[in-house]
């Protein structure tokens, strides 16, 4: 028996996709989480051997969980995203994520990934590693991505200073450097879209 955790912060889709997985014969759902931060105490907990995250989940997201898990327990990883960006594609694999799919994958489909996946393969999305392929770079330097992943929490300068240990000028300049680059209004634009990019 495979045993499952299912974590996505849309109520309906998670339990859909837990009571359609649970249908099937070798699949246990032992555990569903609503948040990132859920998804990694309950896997801590439950042990699973597979955990089906979503990428867009709140506080941090669907990556930074698989992260704290892969970190911790032998549970493998599958990625579920309405948003499939390649740059993200790429840091999943380098954290270890063993599958990779949009959510339109059937059930039916989804739960042979899972089993291929329990049993040591990686499983990615065809669309989506042709499209890692043939991506941009990204613009933005190190730094620059660098306050970008501190602003998308909604910090103010000062706090992203403090976390980057920058003078608040210079947080200022990278930011205003990046919101440039990207052509975005606001800072929190440009960190949502170098995140929807997969750059931080």
């Amino acid at each position: 028996m495979i045993r499952l955790l299912i974590a996505d912060d849309e109520d309906l889709l998670r339990s859909a996709l837990a009571a359609l997985l649970a249908l099937e014969d070798d699949l246990a759902v032992v555990a569903e989480a609503t948040t990132s931060t859920e998804a990694v105490r309950l896997a801590r907990e439950f042990r699973p051997d597979i955990a089906v995250l979503d990428l867009e989940m709140p506080p941090t997201d669907g990556l930074r969980a698989a992260e704290e898990i892969g970190a911790e327990l032998p549970t493998r990883v599958v990625l579920v995203t309405r948003h499939a960006r390649p740059a993200v594609l790429r840091r999943a694999l380098s954290a270890g994520v063993r599958g990779f799919v949009p959510k339109t994958t059937p059930a039916a489909r989804l739960a042979e990934i899972i089993r291929d996946v329990a049993a040591g393969r990686r499983y990615v999305d065809p669309d989506i590693a042709a499209s890692a392929l043939t991506e941009d770079d990204c613009p933005l330097s190190d730094r620059e991505l660098q306050v970008l992943r501190a602003a998308r929490t909604g910090a103010s300068v000062a706090e992203i200073a403090v976390e980057v240990h920058l003078a608040q000028g210079t947080v200022r300049n990278y930011l205003s450097a990046a919101m440039s680059k990207l052509g975005a209004p606001t800072r929190h634009a440009a960190a949502h879209h170098a995140w929807q990019q997969g750059w931080i």
